[in-house]
């Protein structure tokens, strides 16, 4: 069964995503068209905004998580980019990206701070502690 959702987070710096995906252990697939996922809508869940059912399982890049069979499709919307995964347990995307993609939009962000803090001279430093990441961003 078919449960195809977008990942609420702008995605506008491919290498930041491309970091992030080293960071969690995950495979940018750059330029695959498609992703895998159910393979049919089921009409369950709505679709998300912007796309109509012809749309569902093709992408501009992919990901894929290991011990995953479905991936998450990377969609250029305008300048920016959006991600859609399948997210029916059968897939295992869930375990590995969190509820509604919480570790990924978190390893995203520190990916991006850490880039645009180094792009503009300063150093970055980041922990590890018990609620969570803790990133340094100093002159």
């Amino acid at each position: 069964m078919s449960h195809l959702t977008k990942i609420e987070l702008e995605i506008n710096d491919l290498n930041a995503l491309k970091n992030t995906c080293n960071r969690l252990g995950f495979k940018f697939l750059e330029n695959q068209k498609t992703y895998k996922w159910f393979g049919k809508f089921m009409g369950d869940s709505p679709l998300p905004e912007g796309l109509s059912i012809s749309d569902l399982g093709k992408c501009h890049h992919a990901i894929s998580a290991p011990n995953c069979s479905y991936e998450i499709g990377v969609v250029k919307q305008g300048n920016k980019f959006v991600l859609l995964w399948d997210y029916w347990h059968s897939g295992g995307l869930d375990k590995k990206i969190g509820t509604n993609g919480g570790k990924l939009k978190q390893a995203y962000t520190i990916e991006k701070a850490k880039w645009e803090a180094t792009k503009k001279g300063y150093s970055c430093t980041e922990h590890k502690t018990e609620k969570g990441i803790q990133l340094r961003i100093r002159l």
